[in-house]
Parts: C-alpha cells; structure tokens; sequence
C-alpha cells in the first residue's frame, strides 16, 4: 500500500502551515518551501479547504492557514480528505464483493491491519510531528 503523490504533498503543506502559527502563507511560498508544483498544489488546498482543515482566502492579505489548531489535525483527517476512507483490500469496505469472503483466510488480516493503519495515522496529530523537529 502506498499513499498517492498528493496525499503526500498535503500531509506536507500541512505540516509547513502548522509551523508558521495562526499567519496567512501564500501558496507560493508553501510550494516553493516543500518543493510541491503550484499547479497541483492549488488543487490540494480547494480539496483542503472543502474538508474543513485549510482556510483560503483572496487578496493582497490574503493566503491560506490551518482552520484548527495542529492539535485537533490528524494525518487520517488530510489523507482521507485527499484519498478518501482508507482501504487495504476492497473486501474490507464490502465483504460481498469478494467471492471468497465466507472462508477467507485473509480477510480478518486486513481488517486488523487496516484498524491498525487508521489509529496511528488518527492518533498523530501536526503538533505531534511539530514537537519532532
């Protein structure tokens, strides 16, 4: 299992936005810091935003930053704002569409190791990987 490229770059602008406080960044600025194209970056922060995790705004004061605290922002929040519910196997989110799933050997695998995925990504939070640095 690997995240998308742009889960990757959101989980890094998000990381860069929780590090600069409660200011306004250009976008420029987050995708020149940690080396994300613009054009895909722009993409992101609307994907962000509709989640409830970034707040944008126009003008000449204006720019994007955290719309709550790195404390209350989980990396499960901005992968699945960006991938959507996590899923290892498709069996996992639907059983029925498994034809073996009556006697699957793998199956509670997956679901353990899904769980297990979903709760360490839930219980990191940005101000976890901020007190890091």
């Amino acid at each position: 299992m690997q995240i998308t490229r742009q889960a990757d770059y959101a989980i890094r602008a998000v990381h860069y936005l929780s590090r600069v406080g409660n200011q306004r960044a250009a976008t420029s600025t987050v995708a020149k810091e940690m080396k994300i194209p613009p054009s895909f970056l722009a993409k992101i922060i609307s994907q962000l935003s509709i989640a409830g995790i970034v707040q944008t705004s126009r003008g000449a004061h204006g720019g994007v930053r955290l719309a709550r605290p790195p404390e209350e922002i989980t990396l499960l929040d901005v992968v699945e704002a960006i991938d959507g519910p996590i899923h290892l196997n498709e069996c996992v989110a639907d059983p029925a569409k498994c034809e073996f799933s009556e006697y699957c050997i793998m199956h509670p695998v997956w679901v353990e190791a899904q769980q297990i995925l979903a709760e360490r990504l839930r219980s990191t939070t940005f101000a976890n990987l901020k007190q890091q640095e």
